[in-house]
């Protein structure tokens, strides 16, 4: 697993509070909304605003593409390696 992943896994962690996890406890390829995290839209507008300061990258008005890059830890580090000005 790439350091990226785990850069990502962090920062979901530590905005959406979820305490007692670990980046070993997320799976790459886990949706990060729904049933298996329990992230909800307020999570993801926190997450979306961290990982958009962290790597320096902006995401689209469309909101569909961004349930796209969303959908897991490797769809966001596809998207982040793909448009991220530090990376």
């Amino acid at each position: 697993m790439g350091n990226l992943e785990n850069e990502i896994k962090k920062i979901i962690i530590e905005v959406a509070n979820l305490e007692g996890m670990t980046v070993d406890d997320i799976d790459n390829d886990t949706p990060l909304f729904g049933e298996e995290l329990g992230l909800d839209s307020i999570d993801a507008l926190e997450i979306g605003v961290a990982i958009r300061k962290h790597f320096e990258i902006t995401f689209s008005d469309i909101e569909e593409n961004n349930k796209k890059h969303f959908y897991s830890v490797n769809t966001l580090a596809k998207y982040i390696r793909e448009n991220s000005k530090k990376e």
